[in-house]
Order: C-alpha cells, then sequence, then structure tokens
C-alpha cells in the first residue's frame, strides 16, 4: 500500500493545491463540485450529482453490505488579510483531498469490495444542513458503517498522533427578535424596552443550571437595537445565542429552558420574542464497533505508540445527524493530528500536509478492514 500510495503523491498534491486556492462556501461549491466530478469520472468512478444542491456521491462495487467515507466540501467566509472571502481555515480542502486519496489509492491497489463502498462529499457542513440533505435524499439508507475525518488543532492532537473518534458537542444557533414598542426618551412608561428586555434576557441566561458533569454552554453572541437618535426608546432588537451541549440530551434540556425563559419574559414586559433556530449540529453517538476497526487501522499503518484513544471536543460536527437519524449505523470520525495551528478557523489556520497521506493510508485501512469483518 505505501508503494502504490508515494507514487500516487504528486497527483495528489495537485489535487489538493487546487482546492485549497478554489475555496466556497455553503451551498455554493458549485465549481468544487464540477472539478471533484469531473476528476473522478475521468479516473473511472461512478460518480453522481444533484439537480437540487451540490455534492456528489461516488459508488464503487455492489452486494448487500455497504460501507460509506463523508468528507465535507465547504469552506468559511472570513476576513483575510484585510480582505473577506471565502477561505479553507476548517480543513475540508484537506478532507476532500483524502476521500478523492483513498479512491485512488483503493483503485491502484486493485481492490474490489464484497459489498458497497460509497463515498460522499458533502456540501454545507459549515451550516450544519449539509448531512440533512444528504440523509433527505436516502444516501445512507443502505449503509452499515459511516467514517469521517477530520483534521485536529495542536492543542488536541500533534503530527503524528491519530485517534479513532471524535467526541464532538452538539452545537444550535438561535436567531431571536424582540418586539417592544418605541417610546420617547422622557416617557419610558409609554415604551416596551427592547434593551431593557435583552437585558433581562442576557441575566436568566446566565442562571440556567443543569448536570455540572456534563459540558455545556450558552451565551448571547450579538445584541442590536438602537439607533442614531439617542432620545428615542427602542422597542425592536435582534440577537444570537450560541448554544453548546456535550450530549444531545442536555441539547434539548438548554433549549427548552431558553423557549420558557422567552415565554417568561413575554409575560412580565408584555412583548414578543420570537426564536428560530438557523443551524445546529447533533453531538457525537460513537459506534464502539466502527471505532475498534478504525484503531486496528491505525496500529497497522502508524504502530500503537502513535494511537489516542477518542477525544473530546467542545466543537460540532453535522456528521453526527447521520447516526442520530439513522441509529443502528455503526460511525466513527478519525481525528488526525497535523500540528495545525493557530487553530480551526483561524484565518492564518495551517497544518502539516503530510498527514493527508497518514489520513489516506488509515481510511484505506479502515474501509479494506471494515469489508473483511462484514463478510466474516
Amino acid at each position: 500500500m505505501k508503494k502504490e500510495l508515494e507514487e500516487l503523491k504528486p497527483s495528489i498534491q495537485q489535487i489538493y493545491d487546487y482546492l485549497h486556492s478554489h475555496p466556497e462556501v455553503s451551498w455554493q461549491e458549485v465549481h468544487t463540485t464540477e472539478y471533484l466530478y469531473n476528476l473522478l469520472i475521468k479516473s473511472g468512478f461512478k460518480a453522481q450529482t444533484f439537480s437540487d444542491c451540490t455534492g456528489i456521491i461516488v459508488e464503487m462495487g455492489e452486494g448487500d453490505v455497504s460501507v460509506g467515507l463523508r468528507c465535507d466540501i465547504d469552506a468559511l467566509w472570513q476576513e483575510v488579510n484585510g480582505t473577506l472571502q471565502a477561505n479553507h481555515s476548517c480543513g475540508h480542502d484537506a478532507h476532500m483531498t483524502m476521500a478523492v486519496g483513498t479512491l485512488l489509492l483503493l483503485k491502484s491497489l486493485q481492490y474490489k469490495p464484497k459489498g458497497k463502498l460509497v463515498v460522499i462529499f458533502q456540501p454545507a457542513e459549515e451550516k450544519g444542513t449539509g448531512a440533512l440533505k444528504m440523509i433527505e435524499k436516502g444516501i445512507i439508507d443502505e449503509l452499515d458503517y459511516l467514517y469521517g475525518v477530520h483534521v485536529r488543532p495542536i492543542q488536541e492532537l500533534s503530527f503524528g498522533q491519530v485517534s479513532p473518534g471524535i467526541q464532538h458537542g452538539a452545537a444550535k444557533f438561535i436567531a431571536g427578535e424582540i418586539i417592544g414598542e418605541d417610546a420617547h426618551g422622557a416617557r419610558p412608561h409609554l415604551g416596551k424596552n427592547a434593551i431593557e428586555i435583552g437585558a433581562d434576557l442576557i441575566q436568566s441566561l446566565s442562571q440556567i443550571h443543569l448536570d455540572p458533569a456534563i459540558p455545556y454552554s450558552i451565551k448571547m453572541t450579538k445584541f442590536q437595537s438602537g439607533n442614531e437618535t439617542s432620545n428615542l426608546i427602542p422597542g425592536k432588537a435582534s440577537f444570537s445565542i450560541d448554544v453548546r451541549a456535550q450530549t444531545n440530551e442536555t441539547m434539548n434540556e438548554l433549549t427548552e429552558k431558553v423557549v420558557q425563559i422567552c415565554k417568561g419574559l413575554e409575560v412580565v414586559h408584555q412583548a414578543n420574542i420570537h426564536l428560530e433556530t438557523k443551524a445546529e449540529t447533533a453531538a457525537a453517538e460513537l459506534s464502539e464497533q466502527a471505532v475498534s476497526v478504525m484503531e486496528e487501522a491505525i496500529i497497522k499503518v502508524m504502530g500503537k505508540e502513535h494511537l489516542v484513544p477518542p477525544i473530546v471536543t467542545t466543537g460540532g460536527e453535522d456528521f453526527h445527524f447521520y447516526t442520530l437519524k439513522k441509529p443502528q449505523l455503526k460511525a466513527t470520525m478519525l481525528g488526525l493530528g497535523c500540528d495545525l495551528k493557530p487553530g480551526l478557523h483561524h484565518p492564518d489556520m495551517t497544518f502539516q500536509q503530510e498527514a493527508i497521506y497518514t489520513g489516506i493510508e488509515i481510511l484505506t485501512e479502515t474501509i479494506i478492514r471494515t469489508f473483511e469483518q462484514l463478510e466474516g
């Protein structure tokens, strides 16, 4: 396997360089989809695109058992050197490269799975909605196993360290609007001050107390009200709330607390508060079987000294919607150490690109071992 991978390295590097230099944001990954589709078709794979969204599905082999590999294809929109632009600062360019590289390596090995391999090039992970779209299309209906991969910041894993599972937490982003009533600054009793309502909301959110053994956080991340007229008490405001929880059950509790608090404030202030979930991701539900297979692959490729137990992180990933919607699906995500710094989503994020080839080898070995286990 190492010999075949070494021969593929120049081509794989070109793929990464292209993807890195052509980032596209969620649901707008049009050229990325076109590039990957043409590349995969020319390489002899059976690829499928969609009429209503970006993304690609690649199938290899056929049979009653199915193994999936998923990568995300979107970039972030952020300021880089003073310019707002799409930017691959979350490593999705590397994830795509590893998925393509795994397919190319399997082909180079002339591997023929006794079953079906399904590789999902999923859009809109950063929006938290891409996985749900793939689920809606029935892509995971027949899958028995599903694997993913994510490069990890140096604070979690250093170059050469690899984990067979990432215990992501759940995340939810709530947009809200307060509708009170404007009033003259000299007659506050005639209005319903949206800023005061917002202040009460912030105070109430800080007083939420759940099981301290389970990490969670809830905080307001945006509040906008008023204008240039300083003697006008504003009756309207908009806000955003960021919610995090290490389990899906705790996330449900937090969400219900927010709803209850807002209903109470509506009564107290005689105003209206509208809430809308803009995006969300589920907490990880790792499969012991999938983790075990990936552990074996890591040891085979890297040696036991490079294996790190599943890591817990406060970040979110919509990959985990797949198991939330299909609990019997055996899934895990490879955590790849690559000296990534200063951190994920930093505009100047860098990492050791040699880790891409380590990821390809581990994912390839994992897929082969999974089919062998399913055969048994």
